[in-house]
């Protein structure tokens, strides 16, 4: 009664060992050595896998993820509103951690990772073009002079902007990314952004704005 159900089985085995022989055999046909292998995937994903526009991306989405962080830094110590100090919140725990991964990507790649010194805006970065939304030192000063509900109305004001710009250029290294992560973390920032955009839009015309 078993007889059939093992004969697959063993043969599904067989299959699978022979399959893995020939894994192992083009893998090591040259006379290479795994370690030659893992360095040849590196190599493959460090320089090949990507191209210059994911290197525009993550050079330009630093400085730009940097400046909201400082931004929201300024709402929580500044903000009137619950809500807004909610949306500061979120969107330094959704960007901190994009920082670090878009500068382990420039790092493995042998590229510049881009620096901005805090309350510098346009001048402060060396992400080249990726600048879309950004805020200049004056945009910077008037929200950091700001309070209470004047800051809320200024605050959802530049960060809208600030959003906008961050979608275009997600969007951009869609089209034209080459980089799997880099392409994947631009379509969630269209997606995440563009909800907070809206999100913002409301609370605007709730206080006024």
């Amino acid at each position: 009664m078993n007889s059939t159900p093992t004969l697959v089985r063993r043969t599904a085995l067989a299959v699978t060992a022979v399959a893995a022989a020939l894994v192992l055999a083009a893998c090591g046909g040259d006379g290479g050595t795994s370690d030659d292998a893992s360095e040849a995937s590196a190599s493959s994903a460090s320089a090949g896998a990507h191209n210059a526009q994911d290197v525009t991306f993550a050079q330009g989405m630093i400085p730009h993820h940097q400046q909201a962080l400082q931004m929201a830094v300024m709402a929580a110590e500044r903000a009137s509103s619950a809500q807004v100090k909610d949306l500061a919140e979120q969107i330094r725990k959704a960007q901190d951690p994009e920082i670090r991964t878009m500068s382990g990507w420039l790092r493995s790649w042998g590229e510049d990772v881009p620096s901005a010194a805090p309350g510098m805006g346009h001048s402060g970065h060396s992400g080249g073009s990726g600048t879309a939304g950004m805020m200049d030192a004056n945009d910077m000063d008037e929200l950091m002079k700001a309070s209470g509900r004047a800051f809320d109305t200024l605050f959802l004001t530049l960060m809208v902007e600030h959003h906008e710009g961050a979608v275009e250029m997600a969007r951009t290294e869609k089209a034209e990314g080459r980089y799997g992560p880099a392409t994947e973390l631009a379509d969630a920032v269209v997606t995440a952004q563009s909800a907070e955009i809206e999100d913002m839009n409301k609370l605007l015309g709730r206080t006024g704005g």
